[in-house]
């Protein structure tokens, strides 16, 4: 079974491939992050770990609208929203790492 994330992988590793990746590579992707963790939490309705994709899918938008996405996405809120999100996978029995 293909995972959502296989599509998102294989483009990160094309972009890692390429080079250094551009600001139109890091919106694209975190664009992509953000979509797909904003439909998990959707799915997930008030469960601890939709909770905690809710800001993580924020701070992803929040990078991919700015100038220079990866620069702004190297910030303490977005790691600390994947730390939580890690956090409440990990208490649901889920292993992840973001």
């Amino acid at each position: 079974m293909k995972k959502a994330s296989d599509g998102m992988k294989a483009e990160l590793v094309k972009i890692a491939m390429a080079g250094e990746p551009s600001a139109a590579d890091f919106k694209k992707a975190l664009t992509e992050l953000e979509q797909k963790v904003s439909a998990l939490a959707s799915a997930g309705g008030d469960s601890k770990v939709a909770g905690a994709l809710r800001p993580f899918g924020a701070e992803a938008a929040k990078a991919a609208a700015a100038a220079d996405p990866g620069s702004a996405a190297d910030n303490p809120a977005f790691l600390k929203a994947g730390k939580d999100v890690t956090a409440a996978c990990k208490a649901a029995g889920v292993s992840v790492i973001l």
